[in-house]
């Protein structure tokens, strides 16, 4: 049992992945069972949660940072190269960035910083196609499929293909394809 994050018995946490708790919550990373992670998962020092419910996979070379919180239902699957950001990862302000930057370098993360976070769902059943970046404050709803190359910058509907940069609705799924 990894002592930095929550795991169940079923849970799988490939030699590639790469987890970084560098909150040191243990609760702060927690995976359901069956739920594979190939990819990287990252809570910042001064916050963060990521919360993976069962039967999730998340893919090589994924990555999953988190200031605010990331829950992440049942069911889902992140493809291979995806990047979901709840915050703006450096500060807006350039003076504020330099200072960030050298605070990393000197003495790791801070504990106190402002990262404009905001809270990021994946409900049951999504699919996030490969080489996405799912951006903060954002819920995809149930069953929805993120195509492949696609920016989320506003929610995302049940049941619903969005796809582009920024992704746009591009149909809704019918009852027969749920």
């Amino acid at each position: 049992m990894n002592r930095k994050i929550v795991l169940s018995q079923s849970t799988s946490v490939h030699s590639s992945a790469n987890i970084f708790n560098i909150r040191k919550k243990r609760s702060s990373i927690s995976l359901g069972s069956h739920t594979t992670v190939l990819g990287e998962l990252l809570t910042f020092r001064h916050g963060g949660k990521i919360t993976m419910g069962d039967y999730c996979y998340v893919g090589e070379n994924a990555r999953i940072w988190s200031a605010e919180n990331i829950k992440i239902g049942n069911f889902v699957l992140i493809s291979h190269d995806v990047n979901i950001f709840d915050s703006d990862t450096h500060p807006i302000r350039a003076k504020e960035r330099r200072k960030h930057y050298k605070s990393i370098i000197t003495t790791g993360h801070p504990d106190e910083i402002d990262l404009n976070e905001k809270a990021i769902c994946i409900q049951d059943d999504a699919w996030i196609g490969a080489k996405s970046i799912i951006l903060k404050g954002v819920t995809i709803g149930e069953g929805a499929i993120v195509g492949a190359g696609s920016v989320v910058t506003k929610d995302v509907p049940a049941w619903t293909i969005v796809a582009g940069n920024p992704a746009k609705v591009i149909r809704k799924l019918k009852k027969n394809e749920r």
